[in-house]
């Protein structure tokens, strides 16, 4: 009798940087290659691009309007996509950083944060984690990164399927995790 099939690990989807307007997204073997990008002639339009092995091309598969603001807009598949305001797209939890949003039509996810990390889940499912946020860590919390931020992505086609609003998401809940830190401002006496 053979051995039963091991699960699959899971995909390490490793950012190059640390900003959520300028970094990239790949996997060790490039099979998921996302560039996100805020080009500085259009300062408030985010854009992430999925590199196609096959074509050798650039894609735009969202659009993020706004991210620094108050209420971004996004918009999936390039130009011929339609405008949606981020509220829309991505229902936000008042009392904590995440939010719920539809990856397909009858599939709804919820990020939720675990010990201080982002984990995206099934909405129905809470138990199953399908990807978890691994934060960057630094040589004495000061100088260069000794490790790069990552997400454990679960191999099923459902996520796999709807990265382009996982992406997006993320981005949205992130920005807003980030704003809501308590801002000191100094002023001479």
């Amino acid at each position: 009798m053979p051995a039963p099939a091991k699960p699959q690990p899971p995909q390490k989807l490793e950012f190059t940087m640390n900003s959520l307007r300028n970094t990239t997204l790949s996997t060790d073997d490039d099979s998921m290659h996302y560039e996100i990008v805020t080009r500085f002639w259009h300062p408030n339009l985010t854009k992430i691009n999925k590199f196609d092995m096959e074509t050798r091309e650039l894609i735009t598969v969202a659009e993020i309007e706004g991210l620094q603001t108050k209420e971004p807009r996004v918009r999936f598949g390039g130009d011929k996509g339609q405008w949606m305001s981020s509220s829309e797209f991505l229902k936000y939890d008042p009392e904590n950083a995440g939010g719920t949003f539809k990856g397909t039509e009858d599939t709804e996810y919820r990020w939720k944060t675990h010990k201080g990390r982002f984990q995206l889940i099934k909405s129905d499912d809470p138990e199953k984690v399908l990807a978890e946020f691994h934060p960057h860590q630094r040589h004495f919390f000061v100088f260069r990164m000794s490790k790069h931020a990552y997400f454990d992505l679960q191999p099923i086609p459902e996520i796999t399927q709807a990265i382009d609003k996982f992406i997006a998401s993320y981005l949205l809940v992130e920005r807003r995790r980030r704003d809501s830190r308590i801002k000191v401002k100094l002023q001479p006496n």
